[in-house]
């Protein structure tokens, strides 16, 4: 249930974020759900392949690199996904950090162990 909730998390946030970013493009909010569920797919599948390759580069740059991977699989998400577009990379790049953290803030403030 708690991933089930996770995605639907990430496809509002992906689907407001595309009313407020003008080079990100959502048409409706089953496209943001699809895209949430790739994305996912991508970030449990690609996402160490890219990580494990980046390594060396990843060290270099002190782990900054990550956020390019980050838009990496934002990209790809978007190209696999119908009724979502992302006009380059520096579009999928301020996405991927602005999706990133307004999951994250949401989620903390969701799914908090207060005991």
């Amino acid at each position: 249930m708690k991933t089930i909730i996770k995605l639907l998390i990430t496809a509002l946030v992906a689907f407001l974020l595309s009313r407020i970013l003008n080079g990100v493009h959502v048409a409706d909010f089953t496209s943001a759900v699809i895209f949430a569920i790739v994305l996912g797919l991508l970030n449990l599948i690609v996402r160490p392949i890219l990580s494990l390759f980046s390594l060396p580069i990843t060290i270099l740059t002190l782990g900054l690199f990550s956020l390019v991977i980050n838009a990496v699989i934002v990209l790809l998400a978007a190209h696999f996904t119908t009724g979502i577009k992302v006009d380059g990379f520096w579009w999928a790049f301020i996405f991927s950090i602005a999706l990133s953290i307004i999951t994250s803030i949401l989620e903390s403030l969701l799914f908090s162990n207060k005991n």
